[in-house]
């Protein structure tokens, strides 16, 4: 496990961004991404995409760190989604009912044609 994460962020509109997370979220790392994704969301982007490619770990503080950043995107009108999870994680997040709370794809272009159907549809749409 690592004890540093810094998650890029990439912003794909004026209320979207995408946030790559490398490495380990567990509970030495979990903070840095709730303190970027929660920069993020301040700054006007409620639709978030976490890319978990490159994800190597998660423990069930980095579990619970997805629940908390999904509960803030819909506190500030947006929504989590989650692409690229690693298969040796895919198991975990389904066990746990993860997968039932917070959308999964495939992709990041998925994630994103997937937040703007469902955002339009409601009448808010995200900027692209």
């Amino acid at each position: 496990m690592t004890d540093a994460l810094d998650p890029s962020i990439r912003l794909t509109g004026d209320r979207t961004a995408v946030v790559a997370v490398v490495g380990d979220v567990d509970l030495h790392t979990a903070s840095a991404l709730r303190t970027r994704a929660q920069a993020v969301l301040d700054q006007g982007a409620p639709h978030l995409v976490l890319d978990m490619e490159q994800v190597d770990f998660v423990d069930s503080t980095g579990l619970t760190t997805l629940i908390v950043l999904l509960q803030a995107a819909q506190a500030a009108g947006g929504s989590l989604r989650v692409a690229r999870i690693p298969e040796r994680l895919v198991r975990m997040v389904t066990i746990t009912g993860v997968s039932q709370l917070i959308p999964m794809y495939d992709t990041v272009d998925e994630a994103l044609a997937a937040l703007i159907t469902e955002v339009t549809a409601d009448g808010a749409g995200p900027s692209e």
